[in-house]
């Protein structure tokens, strides 16, 4: 069974820099794509980022474009997300999800297997 495991998130002043890591065990970590999810309080999960299983594809948000960078090691199992110029409006719980193929997608449909979730907090 696939079990994301995320690590990074806190607390950053606005404009500041943070770094999700996720790390995938249980298959073929490089037959599948990754995404990054978040969900405010309140608020449906929308989606974020995704990365093809080659990492050669890459997907952003309108939101974040520009911001946030998604990347992967397939030698270590681990995606990334490198969030700089954050704003009081990126706080929320971000998840990493593993996806059903190779195909980066925003649809939180085409992926079958989640992290725990961690907070990422902007304020000041």
């Amino acid at each position: 069974q696939v079990r994301p495991v995320q690590s990074g998130g806190g607390l950053v002043q606005p404009g500041g820099s943070l770094r999700l890591s996720c790390a995938a065990s249980g298959r073929t970590f490089s037959n599948y794509a990754m995404g990054w999810f978040r969900q405010a309080p309140g608020k449906q999960r929308q989606f974020v980022a995704a990365i093809s299983g080659s990492g050669g594809s890459t997907y952003y948000a309108d939101s974040v474009k520009g911001r946030f960078t998604i990347s992967r090691d397939n030698t270590k199992n681990t995606v990334f997300l490198q969030m700089n110029s954050l704003k009081p409006e990126d706080t929320a719980v971000y998840y990493c999800a593993s996806g059903r193929d190779g195909r980066a997608s925003g649809d939180p449909v085409e992926y079958d297997y989640w992290g725990q979730g961690t907070q990422v907090t902007v304020s000041s």
